[in-house]
């Protein structure tokens, strides 16, 4: 694993994929990097036409990033917001892990809601 400034790959990919850690980038304990530095890290490491691949608990639609910390979900909007902003685009979604009986108020580890989360899956692509 590499500290996310120097994340880098020894040739271009065609995949990334990262799955319940997005939300974790801005957080105290992975040194408040804005999700910006991952998502130019990866832009740069993809090939042409490659895929960006997100999962992520779902936080309360608007909240942006204002659960990451506490709660550990994002919402899914600021997400997309984000990862277009460095140039990527949307490809898609799966609502395969939806989940409408969370309702995003309590941490993904408590035993409530603890693997029954409300789970976003986004594809992006870089422009080729």
């Amino acid at each position: 694993m590499q500290p996310t400034p120097d994340l880098s790959a020894p040739e271009p990919l065609d995949m990334v994929f990262t799955s319940q850690n997005y939300h974790d980038y801005p957080d105290e304990f992975m040194g408040n990097y804005h999700p910006d530095k991952l998502n130019r890290a990866v832009f740069a490491m993809l090939k042409p036409g490659g895929t960006y691949l997100i999962v992520d608990h779902a936080a309360e639609a608007g909240s942006g990033m204002r659960d990451t910390e506490k709660l550990h979900r994002i919402d899914p909007a600021e997400v997309r917001r984000q990862v277009e902003a460095v140039g990527f685009e949307f490809a898609g979604e799966s609502n395969v892990l939806r989940n409408t009986d969370d309702d995003h108020t309590l941490p993904v580890f408590d035993p409530k809601v603890r693997r029954n989360t409300d789970q976003f899956i986004l594809r992006f692509r870089k422009p080729g």
